[in-house]
């Protein structure tokens, strides 16, 4: 796969569940939308693109693949973080509490542990 983009995914998956982490500290929901609110935005727009990137360069490294991988596993875990953080994002704005950012937080911290799950797979552990 890409080497630097698992890292730069994990450090945007981290920022965006801190921000989520900062939101439910401060007593804020999602909506109404303010600037600082559009930063997350940005940010979790940015991790979406870097996931759908990941997505397709692992399918097509895939494809090319001479040895043997688990590849359900390994196309499951390279849909469900793009699959993920868009549910979630919606579900954090139809939730009208400072519990939105929780939605998110648990979302953005899913994608690190998907990553990481995701590179054992590629490197042949079980």
């Amino acid at each position: 796969m890409i080497d630097l983009l698992p890292t730069v995914l994990t450090v945007l998956a981290l920022a965006g569940a801190a921000w989520s982490v900062a939101l439910i500290v401060l007593n804020k929901p999602l909506l109404p939308v303010t600037k600082p609110k559009l930063g997350l935005a940005a940010v979790l727009a940015l991790l979406e693109v870097g996931l759908l990137v990941q997505a397709v360069a692992g399918i097509v490294k895939m494809a090319g693949l001479d040895r043997e991988i688990d590849k359900f596993s390994f196309v499951g875990y390279l849909v469900g973080p793009v699959v993920i953080l868009p549910l979630a994002l919606m579900w954090s704005a139809a939730e009208r509490t400072r519990w939105s950012g929780g939605v998110l937080a648990v979302a953005c911290l899913s994608v690190p542990v998907m990553i990481v799950r995701l590179g054992q797979i590629w490197a042949g552990h079980a």
